[in-house]
């Protein structure tokens, strides 16, 4: 049976919107913490918030590095 192929400017944005997505939350829980900072401190909620940006920010810097490197190398 033959398969539809997916036009690949298509799936170049499949891969790379949610990409795009997580920076976007990434740079929102930065801000977040950046700006409550205070009341964070005050109750004892931020260790939690780093330790969500100290597992998010590599997870997200690897993805788009993944990418990139696929990208480059023809097979996306």
């Amino acid at each position: 049976m033959n398969q539809p192929k997916i036009n690949p400017r298509l799936l170049r944005l499949f891969i790379i919107f949610p990409n795009i997505l997580a920076y976007c939350l990434m740079f929102g829980i930065v801000f977040f913490v950046v700006t409550n900072y205070e009341e964070l401190k005050a109750a004892e909620a931020l260790n939690f918030w780093l330790i969500l940006l100290a597992v998010f920010i590599p997870i997200t810097l690897l993805t788009t590095y993944s990418i990139i490197k696929r990208i480059r190398a023809g097979a996306l």
